[in-house]
């Protein structure tokens, strides 16, 4: 096969085959393993040699079907609990399928009436979700990187403004370090996008072990005198702790500061009168960074960053002008000069067919559901003599670790971290360790729509039995 226009004809044919493939693969989530590492056998069908004269359409996607339905790992399916990653609604996936469908470039209104207006309404409904005021902002972005990128990216250009800079046209050259205030919780990602910005990732002054010591945090910034910028962190990756952002948004209003909350997952708090008063305060936050391929159960990649004034985003992320592209505050421009890309796909599909299927009760349900869940897996741990829990569970990460009797103290690192490799090769469940609290353990996080108690109970038993066979 030459030229691809040689299948127009053909074209649907490719696609049947991945429909046809779609059924039978979705009802196997709930019984395959996560991975199964004798389908690894067959990932060399993928590489070779570049062909010069190509297997046609159809022919390779079947090829791509029968080593990826087996070799891929099962992280939409309801016994992942790695990472903090969400599965894909039916809505959503149908959704996902139409955007590739239709192709869209979500530049500007000009490249796609269709997405603008569609992102539009997804990021109103995803404000008052979350129960922000009216005249919130925002861009949906590829990951909470990204959403923290475009967060503090804003926040540089209020900064620098604060300075009399226009850091977007000048650059931060010859200016003081911008200072960044945290707790002990401060993500990764914050200080990737602070790194990204040119700030550099170890800018942040972190105040705190664990949740943000606020006392320490108000005595630096009279100290200061300056213009600063804070993070709160809703929902710390290991437990599920929160930073108290309520307290954190009237420090940021005594000293006139910038208030960012990354809450990459625990932003989903606020659907839930159980746990809606861990997010207390988000509503007075300047900027909040969230995945939507996390608690939402879109597909990857899906961020988005709330800005509460909407004008700082195309201030810090307006392009220079171009002849054929619209500028900032044209009519035909759009949300590519609110945030860092340019050439965007219509991820707002997805958001907005899965938000328009399940509503806030639905996803409300679905995340108390979570959290009992969540508080099943702790009662199991608690119940297992040679398991112990490490912290308390506030939202839907349970971090333990194994301890059998004999085992002593020395040693339980070591256990626990050959347990979290014998968890990712037996690929029956799947969860990674992490260092809690100075203690090798596991972390596993629910949010996956499919997951159910029953999931919940073979996780607890694999992991029991792999503790068995390690002592």
């Amino acid at each position: 096969m030459a030229d691809p226009i040689g299948e127009i004809a053909l074209a649907a044919a490719a696609l049947d085959r991945v429909h046809a493939a779609a059924g039978p693969y979705l009802a196997s989530l709930a019984d395959r393993p996560v991975l199964d590492p004798a389908a690894a056998k067959l990932l060399p069908e993928l590489g070779g040699s570049l062909p010069d004269d190509g297997a046609g359409g159809a022919e390779t996607v079947e090829r791509l079907l029968r080593v990826g339905t087996a070799a891929a790992t099962t992280s939409s399916g309801p016994r992942f609990f790695h990472f903090v990653t969400g599965g894909v609604t039916p809505a959503a996936l149908a959704a996902d399928w139409t955007a590739s469908l239709l192709d869209q470039n979500a530049f500007a209104r000009v490249s796609s009436s269709f997405a603008h207006e569609t992102e539009t309404v997804v990021l109103d409904w995803l404000r008052d979700l979350f129960g922000l005021p009216r005249g919130w902002g925002g861009a949906l972005v590829a990951s909470a990187t990204f959403a923290n990128f475009t967060s503090l990216g804003c926040a540089t250009h209020w900064w620098g403004a604060r300075h009399g800079r226009d850091t977007v046209g000048q650059g931060l050259t010859g200016m003081p370090r911008m200072p960044v205030l945290s707790g002990g919780y401060v993500h990764a990602s914050a200080r990737k996008a602070l790194q990204m910005l040119g700030h550099g990732r170890d800018s942040v002054e972190v105040y705190g072990d664990g949740r943000a010591d606020v006392g320490a945090m108000r005595r630096r910034l009279a100290e200061l005198n300056a213009p600063a910028v804070i993070i709160g962190n809703a929902g710390e990756v290991n437990a599920g702790d929160f930073d108290p952002i309520g307290e954190l948004a009237d420090l940021a209003e005594e000293f006139g500061a910038w208030l960012h909350v990354d809450g990459a997952f625990g932003l989903f708090a606020a659907l839930s009168p159980r746990t809606r008063h861990l997010t207390d305060g988000i509503d007075r936050a300047d900027s909040i960074a969230a995945d939507g391929h996390k608690w939402l159960n879109v597909p990857y990649e899906s961020g988005f960053a709330l800005v509460k004034d909407t004008a700082r985003l195309g201030a810090a992320f307006g392009m220079p002008g171009a002849a054929y592209l619209p500028g900032p505050g044209d009519p035909s421009g759009g949300y590519a000069l609110y945030g860092p890309e340019s050439s965007r796909r219509a991820r707002a599909l997805p958001i907005w067919a899965t938000l328009s299927a399940y509503g806030r009760n639905g996803y409300r349900q679905m995340v108390e559901r979570h959290l009992d869940l969540a508080q099943h897996l702790a009662r199991r741990v608690d119940e297992a003599p040679e398991l112990e829990r490490l912290a308390d569970v506030p939202l839907c990460i349970v971090c333990f670790r194994a301890r059998p009797a004999g085992v002593p103290e020395e040693a339980l690192d070591e256990l626990n971290r050959r347990i979290g490799a014998a968890l990712i090769e037996d690929g029956r469940v799947y969860a990674g360790t992490t260092v809690y609290d100075g203690r090798v353990a596991l972390r596993p996080a629910i949010v996956n729509w499919r997951t159910t108690e029953s999931d919940i109970d073979v996780f607890v038993e694999v992991v029991r039995e792999l503790t068995r066979r390690a002592v």
